[in-house]
């Protein structure tokens, strides 16, 4: 099992990073999170440019074929620039549950995706979260040529926004998991748009008898290895978040000045610092091997809950490290630490949280 990054990966990850660098610094996404627009149209059409959106998606379907790999090499510069574009939940979620779909509608709608000509968003979360495909309980009614979706959606990211819904839903004879498109502006769809706290746009959305068009049917196995691959990418940013706590707070330790000298002197601040060190370099460690071993197709169930758990604790022990070394003004929109603490906050509440992860491997 090979746990380095090829050249390929390497030229990528440094062309992300440098675009990132100079065009998304803190400031500027600020202004961006607090305008009326979900995301920078300019900055997703520079992810369509260097190939980053038709990345994941199989050659046979117009895409590039790129492993999870590939996508966790860029994905750790998202979380460093709090990046709010959706490319995991556009791309990893929806746009791999479109190319799971062997219907030549899902093959449009890829194209529209790799180009950067359409948003999709996968609407899965139900209630206070779902974490567990068997929490799913929205029902699609009717035969395979007239079906109907009812109940609600919540924390749909880009769900406001989006050209198309892809939709995980039970049958209602069967009540096997299936993958069901709607397009945007669909009678009986309701969407409410808000702002979640790491600043991306997102949205609950309500369905009552909505048309909708099967794309997969029994789709237990590929909502399984799609959900995976998306808390990978999502752990990618978690620790590029984590790298980029620890380094301010290490430079500001380093700056800050009590009694004549810098407070990373003190021994209490040198010892926190030590154990964000620690914390960051135990989830970098687990996000490289389970990506080894997602790359190999070896990554079981159980690993993936190991990531999802290990990467949302640390991840929020080094958010409240930061915090506590800046004082007061770690809590403030000022400085970007806050921000960072609730990306990785929202990290650890998505698709099951480090507590339930931690008994599922329990379980296992």
């Amino acid at each position: 099992m090979d746990f380095a990054f090829t050249q390929e990966q390497d030229m990528l990850r440094d062309s992300v990073a440098r675009y990132l660098e100079k065009n998304y610094d803190f400031d500027t996404r600020q202004e961006l999170v607090k305008s009326d627009a979900p995301w920078s149209r300019e900055v997703w059409e520079q992810f369509t440019e260097l190939g980053l959106l038709a990345l994941p998606f199989s050659e046979d379907k117009g895409g590039l074929g790129g492993t999870i790999s590939d996508c966790v090499t860029f994905a750790q510069g998202f979380g460093k620039h709090l990046v709010v574009e959706p490319f995991a939940h556009a791309i990893m979620l929806a746009g791999a549950a479109l190319d799971a779909s062997d219907d030549p509608l899902a093959d449009q709608w890829i194209e529209k995706l790799a180009s950067g000509e359409a948003i999709a968003a996968f609407a899965y979360e139900e209630g206070n979260g779902t974490a567990t495909p068997e929490q799913i309980a929205m029902v699609a009614e009717g035969s395979t040529d007239d079906i109907t979706l009812t109940g609600e959606k919540t924390f749909v990211i880009a769900g406001d926004a989006a050209d198309a819904l892809v939709v995980v839903a039970r049958t209602s004879l069967s009540g096997v998991l299936g993958f069901y498109l709607v397009e945007a502006g669909a009678n009986g769809l309701t969407t409410k748009g808000y702002t979640t706290i790491d600043g991306r746009a997102a949205a609950t959305i309500r369905f009552d008898q909505v048309a909708a068009t099967p794309l997969l049917e029994h789709a237990d196995e590929a909502l399984e290895r799609i959900l995976a691959n998306a808390i990978i990418v999502l752990a990618a940013e978690a620790v590029g978040a984590m790298e980029a706590l620890l380094t301010a707070s290490k430079e500001y330790a380093m700056t800050r000045k009590q009694f004549g000298q810098p407070i990373a002197m003190f021994q209490s601040i040198a010892h926190r610092l030590a154990d964000m060190k620690i914390a960051y370099t135990k989830a970098l460690s687990t996000l490289i091997y389970t990506t080894a071993l997602a790359n190999s197709g070896a990554a079981t169930p159980r690993d993936i809950a190991v990531l999802k758990a290990q990467v949302g604790k640390l991840g929020k022990e080094v958010g409240e490290s930061a915090i506590q070394i800046h004082g007061g003004l770690g809590l403030t929109d000022e400085l970007n630490v806050g921000h960072f603490h609730k990306r990785l906050l929202a990290f650890d509440a998505q698709l099951g949280d480090h507590t339930y992860h931690t008994r599922m491997i329990g379980r296992a």
